[in-house]
């Protein structure tokens, strides 16, 4: 399966950069993952990787902050298929319900495609609910799953203990908030912070041999 990333806090040059995230999975179907926080900068970053929005089959929301779903408008289309959690104001799913082909609303663990799973809504105290994808890595990469995460409102902990009901850690790669439990991802193969994260250079420094930079143009293979 591959990933690109396509709308990040960090770009490759000639890419835009802008507070958001977006990354593009290619796995059974064409999966979009989150938005950014603009349509317009979606929009560049897409035409310049060569990505059309009619080649999207899914869109899968992590959780209704701007900059995830802000860049909606450059990539929805009449035969995408929207997920969101169920959480999200009616408001919202009305919208995107009138441009897309089918919203599915998200609540609990579920499969969205081989090889792709949400964790469904999760959720920390009285906090933002937000769903994180799973994605399960090829053979000769490692056995077990990638966790793909927005925003990690929820805790990185909660979501990566939730991905475990798909299949051993091998990874995750996201926003992982304020997350500073960096101990617990010693026994991971693959950390890639990305957008929001708050410790995202100690991560790197501390796990220089599996920490890789993260930002709009990046591939990652898995």
């Amino acid at each position: 399966m591959k990933l690109r990333i396509v709308y990040d806090n960090e770009a490759k040059e000639g890419l835009e950069s802008d507070w958001g995230f977006a990354c593009l999975l290619e796995a059974e179907k064409s999966i979009l993952f989150d938005t950014g926080a603009s349509a317009e900068i979606l929009s560049r970053n897409m035409h310049q990787l060569g990505l059309k929005k009619e080649d999207i089959e899914i869109i899968a929301l992590s959780h209704e902050h701007w900059d995830h779903i802000g860049g909606l408008d450059a990539v929805l289309h009449q035969n995408v298929t929207v997920y969101v959690p169920r959480s999200f104001t009616r408001r919202t799913k009305k919208s995107i319900g009138e441009k897309a082909a089918e919203v599915v609303e998200v609540s609990g663990p579920a499969d969205i495609v081989p090889g792709v799973h949400t964790t469904g809504e999760l959720r920390a105290g009285a906090g933002i609910k937000e769903q994180s994808l799973v994605l399960d890595t090829k053979e000769g990469v490692g056995e077990g799953v990638v966790v793909l995460t927005g925003c990690a409102h929820p805790g990185l902990e909660n979501i990566l203990e939730a991905a475990k009901r798909f299949g051993e850690l091998y990874g995750v790669i996201g926003g992982f908030h304020g997350f500073d439990n960096l101990k617990s991802l010693e026994k991971l193969k693959m950390v890639i912070p990305c957008h929001c994260t708050v410790h995202k250079e100690e991560i790197r420094r501390r796990y220089s041999e599996k920490a890789v930079w993260c930002g709009a143009g990046v591939v990652i293979e898995i």
